[in-house]
């Protein structure tokens, strides 16, 4: 066989001619295969990933979404009620009158007649001062009393004598008139001494000192033996009226348009007091009156309202919850208001309806209502009428014309969640803002 010029032959170490090496392109045709190889098995290993997880995430993913099927819901069921308008407000009770006696005379107390929480009512005792000294001075000024109304009775005595005399022309004229003025004289100071009786009599009243009002003494303020002053500003006892009793509570300005406008009626409007919680139903009574001036500072208006308070439930300075009825709304559509939706600005409902192409099965019905007057859980509405059957859960679920599945076992019969009083009222509410 002729030997290739080009390849080069190789010399081995007994000057002997080898056979010629192998061609390169044989070895990079073998890495190319085993490249290659590698490469197919790893794509099949991904692929085998790639679909365990794909069908893991399809196994764990939920099999009913909106509208894959009824979905089960609970109910409840529009009521035709009425509904108060009201307006809440914070207030302190106050009772209408607050009495802080003090002494009018400087004295000893000698005995103290109230009990601490004691009900007095007006003209019972309360304390007394040692009115010797006063006595003493009073009895003083009696006995100048009548020493000058002896003198004037004189006085008079000699007018008269002096009169008949003058008709008789015994004596002149001006003796007569200057008797007259004699007697205007002792007249005088018999009056000024009246009133320094008087005076000293009121000082021994001083020393007995009783309640001006009805109502409730507060804790022991002195003890007998205590020296007490006129001018002194010690406080001898406190009294509150505590029936009736009021609250002063603020309204907001923006509300006083139609308070106004049912107090211009003659309406008596109704005010509830709450505990601080707001739960529990104190008192009720009626609103008095509105200030004469708004707050500028907190754009506010107090307001006045009296109750009969005959239980004492409410006591003097105790914080209440106050809840002002404006108006009252008759023969509305009641519902719960956790079956109102919101979307924005719009509020709707579900309507439960039957199934146009299922006479046995019942859909959802999408429908927008307009909410009005709200209290606690129960909320006014207009766009749908009185019986209608509304869906109160599964919310997530529910999308228009979707069916449903009513279920059974809810509290309640066939009206779970139906709309209820507020606050141990009747059908009543709250304004919303």
């Amino acid at each position: 066989m002729q030997a290739d010029p080009n390849e080069h032959p190789t010399v081995g170490p007994d000057h002997q001619l080898l056979a010629p090496a192998q061609p390169k392109s044989q070895h990079l045709g073998v890495r190319i295969g085993v490249w290659i190889l590698l490469l197919a098995i790893f794509g099949v290993g991904f692929y085998l990933v790639w679909t365990h997880k794909a069908s893991n995430k399809t196994a764990a993913a939920p099999r009913r979404g909106p509208g894959a099927g009824p979905a089960t819901i609970t109910t409840v069921t529009a009521q035709k009620g009425d509904i108060g308008q009201y307006v809440d407000a914070i207030g302190t009770v106050t009772p209408v009158y607050t009495a802080s006696i003090t002494s009018q005379v400087n004295g000893v107390i000698t005995a103290v007649h109230y009990r601490e929480g004691q009900l007095v009512s007006k003209g019972d005792a309360l304390i007394d001062i040692d009115p010797r000294p006063y006595q003493a001075t009073l009895l003083q000024a009696q006995g100048v009393l009548e020493r000058d109304m002896g003198v004037l009775a004189q006085a008079k005595m000699d007018l008269t004598r002096y009169q008949s005399a003058w008709a008789r022309n015994a004596i002149p004229r001006q003796q007569m008139e200057d008797q007259e003025k004699v007697v205007d004289q002792d007249a005088g100071t018999v009056k000024n001494d009246q009133g320094t009786v008087q005076y000293d009599q009121i000082q021994v009243d001083f020393c007995h000192i009783v309640s001006p009002i009805t109502g409730r003494v507060g804790l022991r303020l002195v003890d007998p033996g205590n020296v007490v002053q006129s001018n002194g500003g010690t406080t001898l006892a406190i009294i509150t009226q505590i029936q009736p009793i009021t609250a002063i509570f603020t309204v907001a300005e923006d509300s006083l348009g139609q308070i106004q406008a049912r107090t211009k009626k003659g309406a008596k409007l109704t005010v509830d007091a709450f505990d601080r919680s707001d739960l529990k139903k104190l008192a009720s009574g009626t609103l008095l009156t509105l200030d004469n001036q708004i707050d500028t500072t907190t754009g506010t208006v107090k307001a006045r309202a009296q109750f009969a308070n005959k239980d004492s439930s409410l006591f003097p300075n105790q914080f209440v919850n106050a809840r002002l009825l404006v108006d009252t709304l008759h023969d509305a559509t009641l519902i719960p208001s956790s079956a109102i939706q919101h979307n924005g600005q719009a509020a709707y409902v579900y309507v439960i309806e039957k199934d146009p192409k299922d006479p046995k099965g019942e859909i959802a019905h999408q429908t927008a209502v307009k909410p009005g007057v709200t209290d606690g859980s129960t909320t006014q509405v207009d766009g749908i009428n009185p019986g209608d059957v509304l869906a109160n859960s599964s919310f997530d679920k529910l999308q228009d014309k979707q069916k449903v599945t009513i279920a059974t076992d809810t509290p309640g019969g066939d009206t779970p969640g139906a709309a209820k009083p507020a606050r141990g009222s009747h059908k009543s509410g709250s304004s919303t803002p």
